[in-house]
């Protein structure tokens, strides 16, 4: 029974990056976040997935790996839009800077680089008491550096702010299925992954930059529903 629940995972992870294959053709291929511009064309609301460089597949086919999934305004009356939020993970748009308690990505991305690299002067990082904003320029800097150079793809799905949004139910379930924390590990993060360093044990786990839902089973029936608004999306403009 492992044996076949195992290839179900397989033949739906590659199913996945045949989807994203064919949503990355609509958008005349991957972004980077780093190179965000103002793109006025763009939804007001969506799906994001996120390529980290050097990350590759190895059990589910080949190609770049999908390192983080993500949407936003899942709340009631939440304002949020794609881009705003897209915003809040790149920085400020020089790359100096930006506000890691606005964004998980970059506050987990920074974390992982703090203990890579044995820094000790950033005891603030991730807390909002004690804050001084000006210590931490400099770390905030090194995140919007390194994550400027992730490539991402959005997925339009415009509907209304709240729980049941079914971003949300595209979020949950492209995360449940690419955690490696359902052992075996299909695509599991190369030995350089960043990630390895990170604090939360749920990264290290997952191999994303994500927490929520890395534990969780997939519905493979959402795979329907993505294949059909990856076909519905009209092209991105540049």
């Amino acid at each position: 029974m492992a044996g076949r629940a195992d290839m179900s995972r397989i033949e739906d992870l590659a199913r996945l990056y045949r989807i994203l294959d064919a949503l990355e053709s609509k958008s005349n291929g991957k972004r980077a976040l780093g190179r965000l511009g103002s793109h006025r064309d763009w939804p007001p609301m969506g799906v994001y997935f996120f390529f980290e460089p050097g990350e590759l597949r190895t059990g589910s086919g080949s190609g770049p790996r999908l390192v983080r999934i993500g949407t936003h305004a899942l709340k009631a009356g939440a304002r949020s839009t794609l881009l705003r939020r897209l915003r809040q993970h790149a920085g400020n748009s020089s790359g100096t800077g930006g506000n890691h308690r606005g964004s998980i990505f970059r506050l987990l991305v920074g974390d992982a680089l703090i203990k890579r690299d044995g820094i000790e002067r950033y005891p603030s990082w991730g807390k909002n008491d004690g804050i001084d904003r000006s210590a931490e320029s400099e770390m905030e800097a090194a995140v919007s550096d390194c994550l400027g150079r992730f490539l991402f793809l959005c997925l339009p799905i415009d509907d209304p702010p709240g729980p049941d949004s079914g971003r949300g139910y595209i979020e949950r379930n492209v995360i449940a299925l690419a955690s490696g924390s359902h052992g075996p590990i299909v695509d599991p993060p190369s030995p350089l992954w960043l990630g390895h360093n990170s604090s939360r044990d749920k990264v290290r786990r997952s191999g994303l930059w994500n927490q929520r839902h890395v534990d969780e089973s997939h519905d493979p029936d959402f795979l329907e529903v993505l294949d059909a608004k990856v076909a519905q999306a009209a092209k991105l403009k540049d």
